[in-house]
């Protein structure tokens, strides 16, 4: 095999639709020589349709990132396909309408709660659970949406997209002396299932087309994906704990 992930083995989570980040950095992973394992939750038949889809047919385990018996069998389960992993790429989020669009003073701390442990403390849970897979050299890699401002309508998911550049932080310190990196992709506004969930989503196209200075597709996964793709490879094997912005620059321009 060649190509820049030639004989990597990736656990690949967050494939809804072939509109997702994920099946890019799937479909890319496959055309640049690497394995990959699919994991799907609640529309388990959905994804493995939209896994025939790419260059080659992927496995697909069920893995609810909440669900601790899902977690602790995860390895075993991830064993029937390939021996090891070697990257985990952890395209997960989610929040109860409440606490989108505008709600934030009002959302309940039950659906606060629900999108922290979904979308934050998740991140942590599937490391750890593919943990027993890795070694030396091996790379988890999250996608954020830059957390660093308030933005109109993303409301709680912000504060859970900030919570998950923290923990991707403290899981760079606490896995770094195995030798495995954490790094996240803080993509701009993309067209995808989880997007069209949030009322007001329109906001955020509407500045990106107008201030990025490299100029913004909202319906091209690809450089999100590339990057990953980057972090999980082997060039960039002393970075970890980083924050990859791919936005067409707008985060360097102020407001």
């Amino acid at each position: 095999m060649s190509g820049l992930l030639a004989g990597k083995r990736l656990l690949v989570t967050g494939v809804i639709t072939d509109a997702s980040i994920a099946f890019s950095v799937a479909k890319l992973a496959q055309e640049n020589g690497a394995q990959v394992v699919l994991t799907g939750f609640g529309r388990l038949s959905l994804v493995e349709r939209i896994a025939k889809r790419l260059p080659e047919p992927a496995p697909v385990i069920e893995v609810d990132v909440t669900n601790a018996e899902h977690l602790a069998s995860l390895a075993d389960r991830v064993r029937e396909h390939v021996d090891g992993l070697d990257g985990v790429v952890h395209s997960i989020g989610f929040a109860p309408q409440s606490c989108l669009g505008g709600g934030f003073l009002d959302a309940p701390w039950e659906d606060v709660a629900t999108a922290l442990h979904v979308s934050t403390f998740s991140y942590k849970s599937l490391a750890m659970a593919a943990l027993p897979l890795m070694s030396p050299g091996g790379a988890v890699v999250g996608l954020t949406f830059d957390a660093t401002k308030a933005w109109p309508v993303y409301d709680w998911m912000g504060v859970a997209k900030a919570g998950l550049e923290s923990a991707s932080r403290y899981l760079a310190m606490h896995l770094g002396k195995q030798g495995i990196r954490s790094n996240l992709v803080a993509a701009g506004p993309l067209r995808t299932i989880a997007a069209k969930s949030i009322p007001g989503f329109d906001q955020f196209e509407d500045a990106w087309a107008e201030r990025a200075p490299l100029g913004w597709s909202l319906t091209d996964q690809e450089p999100a994906a590339r990057a990953c793709l980057a972090l999980l490879s082997d060039w960039f094997p002393a970075t970890t704990g980083e924050i990859v912005h791919v936005d067409g620059g707008y985060h360097a321009i102020g407001s």
